[in-house]
């Protein structure tokens, strides 16, 4: 036996040294793998791409089965994910959505990495359709290189002799999604400098006179000229004297016209030469090939003087022009921006011009002025520019409203910075036909050694479990601090840049670990200690949605999406977009067009907010209304705003033989006509007004638009289809809609501009008295306001007045409705609409007339809105608050009003009259509110009404100012994360081992369906722990919970949408953890059932999670999976460039119980993962005690029988799980009764 256990002992140690060995190899082998990853570039070198060198993207799925079958093409995923997908996959894998192989499932499908995947649905057998797939590709994995040298840069020395900088950069490429956390930088310098020197100054100088031109006049008195130059080296030098001398010269005296043509004859009134034989025609069009009527013809020496006009088809004759090189012809249109021409002689007799146009555009300044910190004696650049017909080349710079005295250049260089040039920069674009002032850019201006960013964190309070009772506070709140989101004045060198090449924002310098006492155990928290000025977190910013129609919600299916006339993207199959906003965009202008014909083109100008990374917008669609036929021979009136009960608001007159072609023929048939019409009676259609009702002025300031409704018309061909345009048209608004006799007078026809967003004025509305008229309907006779128009493009029209009465209000967003300060939610939609009043005010009485959305951001949001100063109640709106697809909900104002929930206090607030829309009937949505919009006076300064000027101050408010609120309902849900993370500010988030979100560029949610067998609602928490990383294992992530939600039609039977942490690749791409997630519903339950293909997928991915001791069946534990798993193994996954709109998509998923539907009412036996039976201790009438005393026979009878059953079944045993917060109420019960006098 000794020699036995000697023999084993031996061949025991050897497997053990083997499998240490065996295991240290491995670690080696994975530590030489990552060293040779990690292993940085020089110069311009190009890792050698092995065959493993590669790695999986994420799954794509962006066609549903359905008509021929499921295409999963590869350059409609790049067309939607052009920055997640390589150059050339080397592999790819298609499974289905209930994660199943493509080759498993007996369908006949086709796959390659450079053409994607697809199934179509004729090739199957037995009549079979395609699955939904989802696929995925293999990338090569490119490191870091250097890109080559850009040109040297100018000198930076702006005046002679002056000492300056040169510089030349190169940019260190890669393909990882973690590029700028994970791996080092390529060697080497990414920017060169070099010192330059401006050529020596010398004393500006004239130049020698020019020779004298030849006498003006071939007759008579006459004069010539001569010029001279000033040069300089340096722009500040200037020349003493005259560039220009006259002098008079005399000819013979005249007895004829001076006008001498060798080979034609003078023409009437001695204006120049003609010829009698020769003829110039030609024609004129805009850039898309339409012909433009009404087009003047001149020569340039005599641009006053008319010589053709353009008729329909855009063609034009002038006899007896002679053609030659010197002929030049200025063409103009009110509308087009005037071009000069040479003539092309085509024959002895005959000279053509084909003149092309472009349409005249007020300037749109496409790149704003950005602010930017810097400290005393640096330097700093603005840049702005605008485009525009024709094009801008004129900049005004202002400073704090003051015009500088600069060159009219797009660029404002400051050298030398001092103090009291911090403030508002903005500049002003102008092309001679209009100007644009730009949004104002901030220049903070720090003295010299004082930092530019404060080292203490300022409060902020996150909410602990019920269990973690602080003594010193005797709250549940612990301050873990947080770091202002402000520009600091970081390293930014020498160099004059338009936008900073690095971003330096306050942010987290120093986290520390502590460990707040709990109810027996401590939880671990990470605080901020330490603030500095460091590289800024950039996020991704785009902005998500749906569009859909505005009377039945029909998804817009594969609408086109237009951003400055370039298509940016498509809607999907239920109407969702998602938009990545482009670089240095300040509005951003989207265009949505219906290729089916079904709706309106509809142009929404979105704000969006660079710190929260993705906005979500519900974008409504209004439908074409139905094409009437009508005689293109004979005139026709269309009605606008046709409403049962009510007069319509105006009509639409088109005469007779007013269609043509867009040539310019004249057409003549059967036109089918869609006129559609925005009634704002109809305060269900406000949200599918286009643009923001905005237009620019003359000085380039943007104002305000007040709508009397808004058309679109659409003419076409009968048989053919082609769109046709409209001439002669004329517009009547009836006056009866018009209460403001100011608004008569002042009332314009425009047209939206679907690039810039901006209206554009079209023409006058004429009051009666002048070409207005008087018609008489069934009832009544009505007076109508009459403008001209002319359709030509598929514009939207609008009758507007601008309106100069105009207010700001405030309002904020909290996350409960305690309303704490450092509570408020960024990235909300704050929307307003200004109502119509009661009959009889001052005010217009419509039921609409302006709709404006706003972002929250750290102080709250400020929202345009009319207000009057005579009467209170003159102008009211209401206001809505979404965040990603949830509505908020407002500050109650009943049974009782209470003026600190609301934000206002008394006797202000009775002035407002502020009303929640539960207000009269508790069965309405509590999501919004109505409110009277007073102008304030001099001594209702403190909000939450401003004057238009006093924008900063509404913008500064504090948060003790008064304002209005909207909160967030997160009734029985709560979380907790160690190292703190506010989810509507991307810039706070902090790499660490522990964050909750490993990756700051794409937030990946996912929630797991638990469902609940038994009559009460329960709380089910997710534990999250570190799982198989050495980094993380068993170190705490966070908390979940969540509360069951109950199926209306089976009481019995609950679902809760549980959020657990991702498995998945650490911030620093160290390895992966598939995160410990532990599932435990409050109460007396059992773990009783777990989804199949969740059981399968988990046996089948080890290594696997204990599940507890002793058979312990109250909870459930696994390890994360990796996999985006979908609804069929009852994990729901999103993956977005925001982590609140990846959470709501998730668990909207889960609530329907499906990977691609979207439900707020939960459906409790879909797509389920866990199943749990809790039953509710019942409460018998009679303790143990009372029944001994009274029949204790009976009762020991049934004891014995009891245990007896118990002994036979023996189930696992059940534990009764309690939350702290349960367990302490009960400690606290038992003490008080210990402590109880006897």
């Amino acid at each position: 036996m000794g020699v036995c256990a000697v023999w084993i002992f031996l061949v025991l140690q050897q497997y053990i040294s083997a499998q240490v060995s065996s295991a240290a190899e491995v670690k080696e082998a994975r530590a030489q793998k990552w060293k040779q990853r990690n292993r940085k570039l020089g110069s311009n070198e190009v890792q050698e791409l092995r065959p493993d060198a590669t790695e999986w993207t994420s799954w794509f799925n962006i066609d549903h089965p359905g008509g021929n079958g499921d295409f999963e093409r590869l350059e409609a995923i790049r067309f939607y994910y052009r920055e997640r997908l390589c150059a050339r996959p080397t592999a790819m894998e298609a499974r289905t959505t209930d994660w199943v192989k493509a080759e498993h499932t007996g369908e006949v499908v086709h796959h390659s990495p450079d053409r994607g995947f697809w199934c179509v649905n004729k090739e199957q057998p037995h009549g079979r359709i395609c699955s939904n797939y989802h696929i995925r590709f293999r990338c090569p994995l490119v490191h870091n290189r250097w890109s080559q040298w850009s040109e040297w840069s100018p000198c930076s020395a702006m005046s002679c002799g002056a000492p300056g900088i040169q510089a030349r950069q190169r940019t260190c490429t890669n393909n990882l999604r973690f590029r700028r956390l994970i791996f080092p930088r390529c060697k080497g310098k990414a920017i060169e400098k070099r010192k330059c020197t401006m050529p020596a100054c010398q004393e500006a100088r004239w130049s020698e006179w020019a020779s004298w031109t030849a006498c003006s006049v071939s007759c008579g008195s006459g004069h010539s000229l001569r010029h001279r130059n000033c040069i300089r080296t340096a722009g500040e030098q200037v020349c003493v004297g005259r560039t220009t001398e006259v002098k008079r010269c005399i000819g013979e005296p005249c007895s004829e016209c001076p006008h001498a043509c060798r080979t034609s004859g003078v023409g009437g009134e001695c204006r120049g030469c003609v010829c009698a034989q020769h003829v110039l025609a030609g024609t004129v069009r805009s850039t898309d090939g339409a012909a433009i009527s009404g087009s003047t013809v001149a020569t340039v020496e005599q641009p006053l003087v008319t010589l053709a006009t353009t008729d329909h088809a855009g063609w034009f004759h002038i006899d007896g022009v002679c053609a030659h090189a010197r002929t030049r012809l200025l063409v103009q249109h009110k509308k087009y921006a005037p071009s000069v021409f040479h003539s092309v002689q085509n024959s002895s007799d005959t000279s053509i011009i084909n003149a092309t146009l472009t349409k005249l555009e007020s300037p749109y300044i496409v790149k704003y002025p950005e602010s930017k910190v810097r400290f005393e004696d640096q330097q700093v650049a603005f840049c702005c520019r605008a485009t525009g017909a024709p094009t801008p080349l004129k900049y005004f710079w202002y400073h704090n409203g003051t015009q500088l005295d600069t060159e009219h250049d797009r660029t404002l260089m400051l050298r030398k910075l001092k103090r009291r040039q911090g403030g508002v920069y903005q500049c002003n674009a102008t092309n001679g036909f209009g100007s644009i002032l730009s949004a104002p850019a901030t220049l903070t201006v720090i003295a010299k050694g004082q930092p530019s960013c404060r080292r203490q964190p300022l409060e902020r309070l996150i909410k602990l479990p019920d269990d973690c009772l602080q003594a010193a506070s005797g709250t549940f709140y612990h301050d873990v601090g947080r770091c202002p989101s402000l520009a600091c004045a970081g390293s930014l060198g020498d160099e004059l840049r338009c936008k900073d090449g690095k971003g330096y924002c306050c942010g987290v310098k120093r986290i520390d670990l502590r460990e707040i006492p709990c109810q027996g155990y401590t939880l671990p928290v990470k605080v901020v200690t330490e603030c500095g000025c460091q590289r800024c977190q950039e996020p991704r910013v785009s902005v998500r949605g749906q569009a859909s129609a505005a009377d039945n919600g029909e998804p817009l299916r594969f609408g086109q999406i237009y951003i400055g006339g370039e298509q940016v993207g498509l809607t999907g199959y239920r109407g969702t977009f998602t938009i990545p906003v482009p670089a240095e965009t300040d509005r951003l202008v989207v265009r949505f067009v219906d290729g089916s014909g079904k709706f309106v083109d509809t142009v929404k100008v979105f704000p969006f907010d660079r710190r929260s990374g993705a906005v979500y917008f519900q974008v409504k669609l209004l439908r074409k209304s139905e094409a009437i036929e009508v005689d293109s021979t004979q005139g026709v009136t269309i009605p606008l705003g046709e409403m049962r009960g009510q007069d319509t608001i105006g009509e639409l007159e088109i005469p007779a033989n007013s269609f043509r072609r867009r040539d310019g023929q004249l057409y003549s048939g059967k036109v089918k006509a869609s006129v559609t019409f925005l009634d704002p009676r109809n305060i269900s259609l406000a949200m599918a007004a286009s643009s923001d009702l905005n237009f620019v002025d003359q000085r380039g300031d943007v104002k305000p638009l007040r709508t009397y409704g808004m058309f679109t018309a659409d003419f076409r061909e009968e048989s053919s289809g082609l769109p046709l345009d409209a001439e002669g048209v004329r517009v009547y608004l009836d006056t009866a809609s018009v209460k403001m006799l100011e608004h008569v007078r002042q009332m314009r026809l425009w047209s939206l501009n679907p690039d810039t967003g901006f209206w554009e004025e079209e023409s006058i509305l004429h009051a009666p008295g002048s070409e207005g008229g008087k018609r008489r309907n069934k009832r009544e006779e009505r007076t109508f306001l009459v403008g001209n128009l002319e359709i030509r493009e598929r514009r939207l029209f609008n009758l507007d007045v601008p309106e100069s009465r105009r207010c700001y209000v405030k309002v904020r967003a909290y996350m409960s409705d305690k309303f704490l300060p450092g509570e408020q939610l960024e990235g909300v939609v704050v929307s307003l609409i200004n109502l119509e009043p009661l009959p009889g005010y001052k005010a217009n009485p419509r039921a609409w007339g302006r709709f404006d959305s706003v972002i929250t951001g750290p102080n709250g949001a400020c929202l345009p809105a009319f207000c009057d100063a005579e009467r209170p109640d003159a102008y009211t709106a209401y206001v809505t608050a979404t965040l990603s697809a949830e509505e908020l909900e407002a500050a109650p104002s009943a049974p009782k009003m209470n003026p600190n929930v609301v934000g206002v206090p008394q006797p202000l607030l009775a002035k407002l009259d502020y009303r929640r829309s539960d207000h009269e009937d508790e069965q309405l949505k509590k999501t919004a509110f109505k409110i009277n919009l007073p102008k304030p006076s001099a001594e209702e300064g403190d909000g939450p009404i401003y004057p238009y000027q006093n924008m900063r101050q509404c913008e500064d408010a504090t948060v003790s100012s008064n304002h209005f609120r909207f909160y967030k309902v997160e009734v029985d849900k709560y979380e907790y994360n160690v190292v703190p993370f506010q989810e509507d500010d991307l810039t706070s988030w902090v790499g660490d081992h522990l964050s909750w979100w490993p990756n700051p560029q794409e937030f990946r949610a996912c929630y797991i369906k638990v469902r609940v067998s038994g009559p009460e609602e329960v709380m089910v928490r997710s534990r999250n722990s570190g799982g198989n990383n050495p980094h993380t294992t068993g170190k705490l992530y966070g908390i979940r919970d969540s509360r069951s939600v109950r199926d209306l039609l089976r009481p019995s039977v609950s679902s809760a949408c549980v959020e657990f942490k991702c498995g998945g690749m650490l911030f620093d791409q160290s390895g992966v953890d598939r995160t410990l997630v532990t599932v435990t519903p409050q109460g007396s339950c059992r773990h009783t059932a777990t989804n199949s293909l969740l059981r399968e997928y988990l046996r089948r991915h080890p290594p696997h999670a204990r599940q507890g001791h002793d058979n312990d069946t109250t909870a459930f534990s696994m390890l994360a999976p990796v996999d985006p798993l979908g609804h069929n193994y009852g994990i729901y996954t999103v993956s977005d460039q925001n982590p609140r709109l990846a959470k709501e998509i998730a668990i909207g998923r889960c609530y329907h119980g499906t990977s691609d539907g979207f439900s707020r009412a939960m459906k409790v036996d879909a797509g389920t993962a866990l199943t749990f039976t809790c039953m509710e201790k019942a409460v018998s009438r009679q303790s143990l005690f009372q029944r001994l005393q009274n029949s204790p026979t009976d009762t020991v009878a049934q004891i014995g029988a009891e245990m007896r059953r118990l002994v036979q079944t023996r189930p696992g045993p059940a534990r009764v799980i309690a939350y702290p917060s349960v367990q302490r109420n009960r400690r606290t019960r038992a003490g008080q009764r210990r402590n109880r006098p006897q």
